[in-house]
């Protein structure tokens, strides 16, 4: 099975989960409970799981590795990390290939899962600015997230043919990481919020007189007057599609780190952004409780961009030290929350 016939046939298969789940299962606009996103985050965690499992067990349907020069093309191409020993059988030099797929696949899983979780704060205040009912929620999340995958693809594969042809982009990647870092830790206890007036969508539809201000259902247009006008509804989901472009900025660099094979990228990407969408009502109600979590996450893309930068002093971080630090460095910035809250801030009355 060759590359692009895999990358194929994983498109049709996410396609039709999404239609399964807005066509089907999400039919009617409701208020998404705790207890049933944490029910489609636990399946959409357990499909990324058993894709690492088949990546694994099959890796090897994905890429067009059939013999040993197709073994030793795709790791000069991809840089993956992976000797041809001719001690060794095919089937276990095949066996160490898998092995590094997955171990890619999983750890640019994590680190796209873990920035995604910032990015919900975003979601949150963006729908709070403009006082969406939280009954839409589901279905402008569904429509971001299609958007997001069509977006991820391009970008991907771009940055992948990019990379291939210049390698120094990746120092550029690792400079941004490191002040995308630097930055998230200064800013850790800012206040954020949407300037919902001046936010640059507002301004483009308001000034072209495109946009109504008022609400129609679950439409994301609506006829006024004989023209047909975007619903607010309409504007969040593009000011969520056009966060979702400047996230992309770290979280996509950040797993080019790890992997420079841009079906391995994808793959963790649309794994990652998928869960998201489900997590995202399950940590709504919770995020206060992750008080360092941006601290974690500001630790992790300041490695990701230092790791970038040390082959030139001829230091390799493998696959496996860089998982676990990355495991390390979330799971210590959870447990510090929950172990060690930072106490509330008196009000003036108290």
């Amino acid at each position: 099975m060759t590359e692009n016939l895999f990358l194929l046939i994983f498109i049709v298969v996410i396609a039709f989960l999404l239609f399964l789940d807005l066509g089907i299962l999400h039919k009617k606009d409701h208020v998404v409970t705790f207890k049933e996103s944490a029910t489609w985050t636990a399946i959409w965690v357990t499909l990324s799981l058993l894709f690492f499992v088949f990546l694994r067990l099959q890796g090897d349907m994905v890429v067009d590795v059939h013999d040993k020069e197709q073994f030793v093309a795709q790791n000069q191409l991809y840089d993956h990390q992976v000797t041809y020993d001719d001690a060794l059988s095919w089937n276990e030099n095949i066996k160490h290939y898998k092995r590094q797929l997955s171990l890619e696949y999983i750890t640019g899983y994590l680190i796209e899962l873990s920035l995604s979780i910032d990015n919900v704060f975003v979601m949150i205040m963006i729908f709070l600015s403009f006082g969406v009912a939280k009954q839409y929620y589901h279905r402008v999340l569904f429509y971001g997230i299609l958007g997001a995958i069509v977006l991820r693809f391009i970008f991907i594969f771009a940055a992948g043919a990019l990379i291939q042809r210049f390698h120094w982009l990746l120092l550029i990647f690792g400079a941004f990481l490191i002040y995308s870092g630097i930055k998230m830790f200064l800013d850790r206890n800012k206040d954020e919020s949407i300037d919902v007036e001046h936010h640059p969508v507002v301004k483009f539809l308001t000034k072209r007189k495109l946009s109504t201000s008022s609400f129609d259902g679950h439409n994301f247009f609506t006829k006024v007057d004989g023209r047909w006008l975007c619903t607010p509804l309409f504007v969040v989901l593009m000011i969520i599609e056009f966060s979702d472009i400047i996230f992309a900025f770290d979280s996509i660099p950040a797993i080019f780190s790890v992997t420079h094979d841009p079906h391995i990228v994808f793959f963790s990407n649309i794994f990652a952004i998928l869960g998201l969408r489900s997590m995202f009502f399950m940590l709504e109600s919770i995020m206060d409780k992750f008080a360092y979590l941006r601290i974690g996450l500001s630790v992790l893309l300041t490695f990701i961009g230092v790791k970038m930068f040390l082959p030139l002093i001829g230091v390799e971080v493998g696959i496996v030290a860089s998982l676990v630090v990355i495991i390390s460095i979330l799971t210590l910035s959870i447990l510090m929350s929950v172990l060690f809250p930072p106490k509330k801030k008196e009000t003036a009355n108290s």
